[in-house]
């Protein structure tokens, strides 16, 4: 095979250039690598997004990584941010060397943190302070030499090309040529060539790579459509003029640039210099520890002394019996644990995480009792960083830390989701401003979103879209090549050729990086400036972060660590505190036992709204069937309950209710599995089980385990021998060990973290004590976490009235800022209303803690801060019930707003210039007589719901549906929250109301609508398609309550909707609906001739209805005549009524 022509690739764009560049880094390297180029560089627009991650995939595949940013250099200061539109050049800088690197992640950091302005733009004076290490080249028409050449402007040209050189240095900036067939480039091009021979600036060629192939130009194209929110038929819009922007390969290249061959070699030589190494062993940030200790010794110490004020509990515990361990048991493992850590060097990093979970604690903020396998340390649990007693449990060390896998710890922290913030400004504090950031995470294009975007993108009607999109299984790491495989409904699609289109253009941008975002929890904490070692940007928040992803960090060394924001929490120590407040009673939830049989009929119940991870439809479903009796079913429930694991809950429900026999693999296995029945849930029993069997240390048993899950097929093998031997030196049959190992590898695919299931557990079992004992207070600290959540409001509201609980409007006299609860009845908070501020509200509590009672609507004006009171404030005060207790009704209240506010300025005004006045001086609290309200009725109930419903966002006196109730019970057997908490795709008929009506056309002109359908429980969007709007349009009215057949469908990016097939009115649907009219009277009531006028009616209203007639005389006799007998008619209300007239009222019963 001849060998390649010399050329490198030094100006490339992966799908980190977001929604521009559509390679992926993997694809940039392999084809690389088949072109036989010895190193390729990444140059993304601005930012060093996928800097490490390319790093690190061309060392794996043994090419050399040259690491690069095609830069946004300001015309003028990177500080000046006025002018809009582009005030920006084009500059390719490379890495050389390490110190390159380094002032590389620092000019992109500054390009964010100090010089964005539609773009991260840097300027020349940081490039003369960073330029050690760098090589830059001049790059495309965007670049300034290009752009000055473009507008003939060649001495400006050549100034700046020597200002550049001045800057880099002579032999560190390049020429930089390029031709895609743009007339531009030919017309600059030969000006480029003579401007190097003139100054004697060296040249280079490249193709500023946006794609992999030629082909892969449409689907690029229409990226670009994605990113601009246009679609391709558009005239007007960003588009790459030419299909030549693919990674060419060096014979393309050299076919290109034979007329310059200096500045194709220049190319190697650029990669020859190029030779860096990225440090990947950054030490953990020290622990400040107090004179006399070093880490080691302060670790230990604090670790004694957690474990001697543990050790009274765990004493107690023996004494009752209940302690599954005796306390040797536990000195040993501590003792063995405490020298793990010391000897893997890990002290300063437990000291860190003690040190953050103790100003926690100090400072009351919320703590959860852990997370993940840390669990399973009883040093974490000494030093109070868990709250799980691991030796109860059976939970193993080196799950969490192997001495025979050496990897860094994780620890990850829950907080009150309210003061998250707080930890990290002390984590900031205490580590140095510039050492501590949040880390970047990036959303990619998944199947069923990115067929949505390249559908828009190509203007297909939406119609066809959602129906290519649904297609997609709904399943985790779904692709469009999967259901290629599983679906023949989309390849039979795909005989169209639009869709065939779509769906080729979808495959080929699917998974490529679509946005950047602020990781949910992850903290980064470095030794020294993280700008020294990684680049940085800020967000449109002004959040700080990481131009690096969590694991292309942990690559480099850096310690991070996840602070997780968990209302759970929040709900949990709100409710402590308010059971407090309002009953004397001092909550401890870490003593709680946990055998309280009325929080097992609860769970077993599934009464579970509102309870930590156990409240949607499919789990109480399990735990009906589970009827839960001890901690231990709700932590085996915990891990079964996800994809995977969840077809074994069947069989452990059966074995618990003895349905089916308990069956242990092997008999020496029945100590480990007891508790759960003979299944293995857990990682740590595949664990157990290899100690057990095959004489494994408890590493050497992780090791295995997690080789199971992940499936290496080459540490299996050398596992599996292991494990043989290891059960034949123990006396096993080698069959017994075969089955056994087999099923061990079979269940380890799903096993679950027992160390993490059992501490959420815990959380669980305690939200579900506080519903019980204290649910007056859980409900107001839940509805009070959710403010701002409409649907869980609604289906929070909901639980209350099925708990027995009021939820009483917000109300100006009794609200405080949010929900709390008195005499057995929940008040809505004021923060609730909306259009009502916070600084308005606060003046309203001041005012009553001050003074006590509002009297009326004009001494509520007169005593509130007019600044924070307007007539919108009012307005919404007044329809959401808040000034019902003045006395006054809401239409007269309303009625006189524009009075009282101006009553309250005057009053406010004559207070401030000291009038006090002729009332005043006589001692009256008032400036004039109050004006008394008009006489006018109070609003219908309709209308005062509506207000309510535009105020809170839902219903609180009363809701819409509420008459109603025999129908929903009929015809709507199932609420709106269980089809949402399933999350499932099924046919469905559920009532509601219509609200945010929205009409709309499809683009062949047809009427079709969206609306979203809300019951007593939630409120899901629906979707009437053209066909089912022309029937029932006339049903398609605002606040109308309507039955809506169809199917529900569920997806995880876009949520739940419900595509409506039938529409009618509830009103009257009972009658129209019904099987049988059943006319029941005493023959003594009805006067002569009634029963020729019933005939006649009932023969002019023939229909498909039954009829029933009962006669009967009290005490003497019955006579029932049925419509095979008689007539069948056609059921209504009016004929309902016409018949009641005939017969006494109340004498129609309908038979549905």
């Amino acid at each position: 095979m001849p060998e390649p022509l010399p050329f490198v690739h030094l100006h490339n764009h992966s799908d980190y250039s977001l929604l521009d560049g559509a390679s992926k880094i993997e694809l940039i390297v392999e084809t690389a690598l088949s072109m036989g180029m010895k190193a390729v560089a990444l140059t993304d627009h601005g930012n060093l997004f996928g800097a490490l991650q390319f790093y690190n995939t061309a060392r794996k595949k043994g090419i050399k990584p040259i690491i690069g940013c095609e830069v946004y250099v300001a015309k003028e200061s990177r500080h000046k941010k006025t002018g809009g539109g582009d005030q920006s050049n084009h500059l390719v800088l490379l890495a050389e060397n390490l110190e390159g690197y380094r002032n590389l992640t620092r000019l992109v950091s500054y390009g964010y943190l100090e010089g964005f302005y539609y773009k991260p733009r840097i300027d020349k004076e940081l490039l003369r302070l960073y330029h050690g290490g760098l090589i830059a080249a001049s790059a495309c028409l965007k670049g300034a030499v290009a752009q000055k050449l473009a507008m003939e402007q060649f001495e400006a040209a050549e100034a700046e090309a020597l200002e550049l050189r001045d800057i880099f240095g002579a032999g560190n900036f390049y020429l930089e040529l390029q031709d895609h067939g743009l007339p531009a480039q030919r017309q600059i091009n030969p000006a480029i060539i003579d401007l190097a021979q003139k100054t004697g600036i060296p040249l280079i060629c490249t193709n500023d790579t946006h794609y992999i192939q030629k082909e892969d130009s449409v689907a690029h194209d229409v990226l670009l459509c994605i990113g601009t929110g246009k679609v391709v038929s558009q005239p007007d819009r960003m588009r790459y003029e030419t299909d030549q922007f693919y990674f060419k390969s060096p014979e393309e290249m050299h076919a290109l640039f034979a007329h310059v061959p200096e500045a194709l070699a220049n190319t190697v030589r650029i990669a020859e210099r190029c030779d860096l190494t990225i440090e990947t062993d950054q030490p953990i940030p020290p622990f400040d520890v107090p004179p006399g200790y070093d880490a080691d010794s302060y670790f230990e110490k604090m670790v004694r002394e957690g474990f001697a004020e543990r050790r009274r509990h765990l004493e107690a515990l023996a004494a009752e019996g209940q302690l599954k361990h005796p306390l040797p048991d536990y000195e040993e493992r501590l003792t063995f644990e405490i020298a793990m850590i010391k000897k893997m060097q890990f002290s300063s990093y437990f000291l860190i995480v003690w040190d953050l979970i103790r100003h926690a604690r100090e400072c009351n903020i919320p703590v959860g009792p852990g997370r993940g396998s840390v669990v399973g340390s009883l040093v974490a649990y000494s030093m109070r960083i868990t709250d799980i007693d691991p030796l109860q449990y059976s939970l193993f060390f080196e799950r969490f830390l192997n001495p025979e896998r050496i990897a860094p710890p994780d620890i990850d922290m829950d907080f009150c989701m309210n003061r998250r913030a707080e930890m990290i400004e002390y984590t900031a504090e205490k580590y140095g401003r510039d050492c501590v950031c949040q880390i970047i995470t990036f959303g990619t294009m998944a199947a069923r979103a990115v067929i949505r975007d390249v559908g828009r993108s190509l203007d297909i009607p939406y119609g066809d879209v959602d129906r290519i999109a649904k297609l997609i299984p709904l399943e985790l790491n779904a692709t469009i090549e999967k259901a290629l495989d599983q679906e023949p409904r989309l390849r039979e699609e795909m005989e169209n050729p639009e869709i065939a289109n779509l769906i080729r253009i979808a495959q080929r941008l699917e998974g490529l990086s679509r946005h950047s975002s602020t990781h949910a929890a992850g903290v980064v904490i470095a030794p020294r400036p993280l700008v020294e070692l990684v680049p940085l940007q800020k967000t449109n928040k002004d959040e700080i972060t990481t131009q690096y992803s969590m694991k292309d960090l942990e690559s480099i060394g850096l310690l991070k660590m996840d602070f997780l924001a968990l209302t759970t929490l929040t709900v949990i120590d709100d409710a402590v505190r308010r059971v407090r407040e309002e009953t004397g009673v001092e909550l401890d939830l870490s003593s709680i036992p946990l055998t309280d049989p009325e929080v097992y009929g609860l769970f077993s119940e599934g009464r579970t709204n509102g309870v930590f991870q156990f409240e949607s439809g499919g789990m109480k479903t399990e735990l009906r069937r589970l009827r839960p009796e001890r901690f231990e079913d709700l932590i085996a429930l915990n891990a079964l309950y996800r994809p995977g694991p969840m077809d074994m809950i069947p069989d452990f429900i059966k074995r618990k209710q003895g349905l089916i026999a308990v069956e242990y693999p092997h008999p020496l296995l029945e100590d480990i599995l007891k508790e759960t029945y003979g299944v293995i849930v857990y990682q740590e029993q595949v664990m157990q089980i290899a100690s057990k069997m095959a004489g494994f240390s408890l590493g050497e048993a992780d090791i295995l385990r997690k080789a199971m899950g992940k499936k290496l097929a080459s540490v299996m093998v050398s596992m599996r021998d292991k494990f043989l031997a290891g059960a034949a030196g123990n006396g096993i049959a080698q069959k017994d060990a075969i089955a056994v190992f087999e099923l061990m590898e079979q269940f380890a695919q799903y096993g679950f973290n027992k160390s993490h299931a059992t501490a959420y557990a815990l959380l669980a079992y305690q939200t579900a004590y506080l519903k019980v004992h204290h649910p007056i207070q859980f409900m107001a600290a839940l509805l009070t976490s959710e403010i701002g959540n409409t649907d869980k409001i609604v289906m929070y509201i909901a639980e209350c009235r099925e708990m027995g609980i009021p939820v009483l409007p917000p109300d100006i006299n009794e609200s405080m800022l949010h929900f709390h609860s008195n005499a057995g009845k929940i008040r809505f908070g004021m923060l609730a209303i909306r259009n009502v501020g916070e600084g308005a509200i606060r003046s309203v509590l001041e005012y009553r803690q001050r003074q006590g009672r509002f009297r009326s609507l004009f001494h509520f004006c007169e005593e509130v801060d007019s600044r924070s009171l307007n007539k919108r404030v009012m307005e919404s005060l007044v329809k959401s019930g808040a000034m019902d207790s003045l006395g006054w009704r809401r239409s007269q209240c309303m009625a006189m707003i524009d009075a009282a506010i101006e009553y309250g300025q005057k009053v406010r005004r004559d207070r401030e210039t000291g009038q006090k006045g002729l009332f005043a001086a006589l001692g009256s609290a008032a400036a004039a007589p109050e004006p008394e309200p008009p006489d006018i009725p109070e609003w219908p109930p309709e209308e005062m719901l509506a207000a309510e419903k535009e105020t809170l966002g839902f219903y609180v006196s009363g809701h819409p549906l509420d008459r109603f109730a025999e129908e929903l019970a009929q015809f709507s057997k199932k609420p709106l929250a269980e089809f949402i908490a399933e999350g499932k795709a099924v046919e469905c008929q559920v009532a509601g109301i219509v609200t945010e009506l929205r009409e709309r056309r499809t683009r062949k002109g047809d009427l079709m609508a969206n609306f979203t359908l809300e019951d007593l429980s939630g409120s899901v969007e629906a979707i009437v398609f053209p066909n089912a709007y022309q029937k029932f349009t006339a049903f398609l009215r605002s606040d109308l309550p309507i039955l809506v057949t169809g199917r529900f469908e569920f997806e995880e990016e876009r949520g739940c909707k419900i595509v409506a097939a039938e529409l009618q009115p509830l009103a009257g649907i009972l009658e129209r609906q019904a099987r049988t009219l059943r006319i029941r009277a005493a023959v003594t009531d009805l006067p002569a001739g009634t029963a020729d006028s019933l005939y006649r009616l009932l023969d002019g209203n023939r229909g498909d209805t039954g009829i029933e007639i009962e006669l009967y005389r009290p005490a003497e006799y019955r006579v029932l005549i049925q419509s095979s007998d008689f007539i069948r008619v056609k059921s209504s209300p009016e004929l309902i009524r016409q018949i009641e007239e005939l017969c006494g009222t109340g004498t129609v019963q309908v038979l549905v």
